[in-house]
């Protein structure tokens, strides 16, 4: 099982040869995409990844590109590898949307400044990890703030630096896994997301979520207009933009503590989950900036790795399931219902359902019945419904 652990690095004078690096990578970057379009405009066809990083290796001879020498060649190679799926996952969603089989439109990889460049990765050499909270890379020794243990066999190091200047360590672990000894409660069920109620669940619990965004909306637009009022390449126009991008990491941080928090909180309470597939893209057209500010993909993702961890199985239901038209009592489906419903009357039965604890129910139910469990009836799926 793969595992990631992640520590920040100490800021120090040293650190500079890591942006130096990061920097080397994303001229590498910009002449790999300049290789890969010149060749296409040549011959008519993809530059293969093993041709380029023969390329590469030449160039770094040359005396005009010595300068590449100070990131590893591993990292090199992983540039080049990178940017080769980037073509093939163009090229095949091109076929495919030619074929009619999917809509989405994939981007070729790009162009990009030197300073917006992210990260590079070491695999086997490079690097090397001593005692205590020290790596070696290089011939530089860095140390970072080790808050836990590292776990298993460490397969690749990379390093990544976020939009505040911060760099920040990635070890990527083989761990065996181990048995879970998990305390079982007995308890199951299913939860509809919502812009109103973040989660409701089908045994009636609600779960409301911060919108950091949105409470941080008068900070942000103050940090950015102090942004567009300075010289552009000036200090004073870098230290705010500091600060603006100080404020979204803060934004982001309240978000993932409260999606780490409620993740843990489900995990401990139930022993299944039964979670709704959502359409995040027509979501996001519709309501825009409260869908990315609540995160539910990102809080899905965390769901299953907490759950993961600590032996709680989580279900994703058929996207296509009518869970909100479906009658939890009678199984009758109400084509009439519109967005502005939250609360409606069955046709068939006459009965009044709330809008998401109904679709919780039917969640909750479809989850249990489509997974290998036995059928869960309406009487003991639908709870004061």
């Amino acid at each position: 099982m793969r595992t990631t652990f992640k520590y920040k690095l100490y800021s120090s004078k040293r650190t500079m040869r890591l942006h130096r690096q990061i920097n080397v990578g994303g001229a590498i970057h910009n002449h790999c995409i300049a290789l890969h379009r010149r060749y296409y405009r040549l011959y008519k066809k993809s530059l293969s990844c093993f041709t380029l990083n023969n390329h590469l290796a030449t160039l770094k001879k040359l005396p005009k590109y010595a300068w590449w020498k100070q990131l590893g060649s591993q990292a090199i190679q992983g540039i080049a590898a990178r940017i080769d799926r980037g073509y093939k996952a163009f090229f095949a969603n091109v076929k495919a949307r030619q074929a009619g089989k999917v809509r989405r439109r994939v981007g070729p990889p790009s162009f990009r400044k030197v300073r917006h460049a992210k990260s590079f990765t070491l695999s086997q050499a490079g690097w090397k990890l001593l005692e205590g909270n020290r790596l070696k890379i290089g011939s530089t020794v860095y140390k970072f703030a080790k808050s836990h243990d590292i776990e298993g066999t460490i397969k690749r190091v990379t390093i990544k630096r976020d939009p505040l200047g911060d760099l920040y360590v990635y070890f990527s672990c083989l761990v065996d896994e181990q048995p879970i000894a998990r305390l079982m409660t007995g308890q199951s069920a299913g939860f509809d997301f919502g812009l109103t109620t973040y989660l409701t669940g089908s045994d009636g619990t609600e779960h409301q979520a911060p919108q950091p965004l949105k409470k941080s909306l008068k900070a942000l637009a103050k940090a950015n207009r102090r942004l567009s009022r300075k010289q552009h390449g000036s200090c004073n126009r870098r230290q705010a933009r500091l600060h603006l991008a100080r404020v979204h990491k803060r934004v982001a941080h309240q978000r993932q503590a409260f999606h780490w928090e409620l993740a843990h909180t489900l995990c401990a309470t139930y022993d299944t989950i039964a979670l709704e597939t959502l359409s995040l893209q027509g979501m996001k057209a519709l309501w825009g900036r409260k869908v990315s500010d609540l995160g539910f993909a990102t809080f899905a993702e965390t769901l299953r790795y907490v759950a993961r961890n600590v032996g709680t199985g989580v279900q994703h239901i058929n996207p296509w399931f009518p869970s909100t038209k479906l009658c939890s009592a009678c199984g009758c489906v109400n084509h009439a219902i519109t967005l502005r419903d939250r609360v409606w009357t069955c046709p068939d039965c006459g009965t009044t359902h709330q809008r998401d604890h109904n679709a919780a129910v039917n969640i909750f139910r479809e989850g249990a019945s489509s997974h290998g469990g036995h059928p869960v009836s309406q009487v003991s799926a639908c709870v004061d419904g």
